[in-house]
């Protein structure tokens, strides 16, 4: 009786390139959901997560009516998941701006917004990105020190001077507890279109 061993001189199997891309894209689209979504800081805010301050004498405090004055120079704020305490400052794309207005002023369409006056504005500028981060206390506008676009708060941060090619996105907010929570996404695309 012979007993066969394995086969000698066997040529590899072969791959061709259409294979292997075919093979890649399989792989991929295996991949659970979770091991290709974003980590908890760099996530956008999620309806249910607490605002909190980002600077200033209140850094680190749930964000709250009383600790802002009317019309002042916004602050800047990022969301706070309340089941992990994981603050989202893992991207600059979820970083607002925070301030305290008088609702009777405010253009009725954006009211819905608002937490008992607190509003919440992206604080990339449209135009090319950089933060939004001058004020003009007089005219009460949010201003880019880039290129000097200007963004009105009362107006669901219209576009009233400067190159920036469309409104800052808002942050919807709720208040709860006496504690302003974010109520949903934002209401806009964040950031800037690169123009060549």
């Amino acid at each position: 009786m012979s007993v066969k061993g394995p086969k000698k001189d066997q040529s590899p199997v072969k791959v061709t390139r259409r294979t292997a891309l075919g093979l890649g894209v399989v792989t991929t689209m295996a991949l659970p959901m979770a091991a290709v979504a974003q980590p908890p800081a760099r996530q956008k805010p999620q309806a249910g997560d607490f605002l909190v301050f980002e600077e200033g004498s209140n850094q680190g405090e749930v964000v709250r009516p009383e600790l802002l004055l009317l019309d002042q120079r916004p602050v800047s704020a990022l969301a706070r998941d309340p089941a992990t305490g994981t603050l989202r400052s893992g991207s600059r794309l979820n970083r607002v701006m925070v301030t305290r207005i008088d609702t009777e002023k405010l253009t009725p369409r954006y009211q819905r917004y608002v937490a008992n006056g607190v509003i919440a504005y992206s604080i990339v500028c449209t135009h090319t990105g950089c933060d939004v981060t001058n004020w003009d206390s007089n005219e009460l506008l949010m201003a880019c020190p880039c290129h000097e676009s200007q963004f009105d708060v009362y107006a669901g941060g219209n576009v009233v001077g400067g190159p920036a090619p469309r409104p800052l996105a808002i942050l919807p907010l709720r208040f709860s507890n006496g504690e302003v929570i974010v109520a949903a996404g934002f209401t806009g695309r964040v950031g800037f279109t690169q123009q060549f």
